[in-house]
């Protein structure tokens, strides 16, 4: 059976974690709450690997794990993987643009 809690984990792996309110920060507290949120993405990105090879070291040793759960472990971070890409791919494309602007 699978858990709908696990599948659903993956969906917020880079899901922002604000609320509706708006904050004022100043630019050096944004750096470090942007920094933080960054790190903390990719360390959730990393997690999911870790348990993806953790289950496929499992079933290539014989232990008692279902095919499943290690395919959707597998499914999971490859999901949480490419939108880190995307992500990534997008912001230097900003960038890229923003250094193409005339001052």
């Amino acid at each position: 059976m699978i858990n709908i809690d696990s599948v659903t984990s993956a969906a917020h792996v880079l899901k922002p974690q604000t609320e509706n309110k708006i904050h004022t920060n100043s630019p050096s507290e944004a750096q470090k709450s942007f920094a933080s949120v960054l790190k903390e993405s990719i360390d959730k990105v990393n997690e999911l690997q870790v348990q993806s090879d953790k289950a496929t070291e499992k079933l290539v040793n014989g232990e008692n794990i279902d095919l499943h759960q290690v395919m959707i472990a597998s499914q999971k971070a490859s999901v949480a993987m490419s939108a880190t890409l995307e992500i990534r791919n997008k912001v230097i494309e900003a960038y890229q643009e923003t250094m193409r602007m005339q001052v």
